[in-house]
């Protein structure tokens, strides 16, 4: 099996990023973590890839100034150099210009913290919990020009306690994450994703009748 190589792009802690480099330390997974790409030199997961052995990069935004084309151009020569197949957003805390995504499209994956379409942007936790929602999650998506709009490949969902804070519901929504990025990755990685107007089809999906019903009903 030849597998797909990918570069990670983060920001900061790498926290889903090492979820993926975990995954891909199976011999049955169908991609492998190439390449780390930080646009900021003191994110704490460039250590944590090199303590893996895996390949970091920085790209400075900073540099750039306003010139986001010219940053992304200096990305793409490092992806280019490495040989990256697939692009897996870890907190990557920059816009990407339509110039980036097209080059990237159906082969970009991002992860949000909420039940896209719901809460997109920041602040997701806090936003969920002061509308008052019941079930909250998270969702991996292709990247599209249009932040956090793209076709929806995995979600994974769980009750909102009535206790939760922001900080709570966060921390439990990145167990979340971390078990649907990897998943929708070596989905994509072995060619399972179709995009079928609009949306994700997944070859050889297996339907569930899993149910999450809050609150629970003592009526059962």
């Amino acid at each position: 099996m030849q597998k797909k190589r990918v570069a990670v792009l983060i920001s900061g802690r790498g926290s889903n990023m090492m979820a993926l480099i975990e995954a891909a330390k199976k011999p049955s997974y169908p991609a492998e973590i190439a390449l780390v790409l930080s646009n900021r030199p003191d994110a704490a997961g460039l250590s944590r890839a090199q303590a893996a052995g895996i390949a970091s990069a920085i790209i400075d935004h900073a540099a750039y100034g306003r010139d986001r084309e010219c940053f992304e151009r200096a990305m793409q020569k490092v992806l280019d150099q490495y040989g990256i197949d697939l692009v897996c957003l870890a907190g990557f805390m920059r816009l990407l210009t339509p110039w980036f995504v097209s080059r990237w499209e159906a082969r970009m994956l991002n992860i949000h913290p909420a039940l896209l379409p719901a809460f997109k942007g920041l602040d997701t936790h806090q936003r969920a919990l002061s509308s008052g929602v019941k079930i909250h999650g998270a969702s991996v998506h292709f990247v599209a020009a249009e932040m956090d709009c793209g076709p929806i490949v995995a979600q994974g969902a769980l009750a909102v306690r009535e206790d939760d804070d922001a900080q709570t519901l966060a921390a439990r929504v990145l167990e979340v994450e971390h078990r649907i990025y990897p998943m929708a990755l070596g989905l994509l990685a072995a060619g399972r994703v179709r995009l079928v107007g609009g949306r994700c089809v997944i070859d050889g999906g297996v339907s569930t009748q899993n149910t999450l019903i809050v609150p629970e009903s003592d009526d059962r």
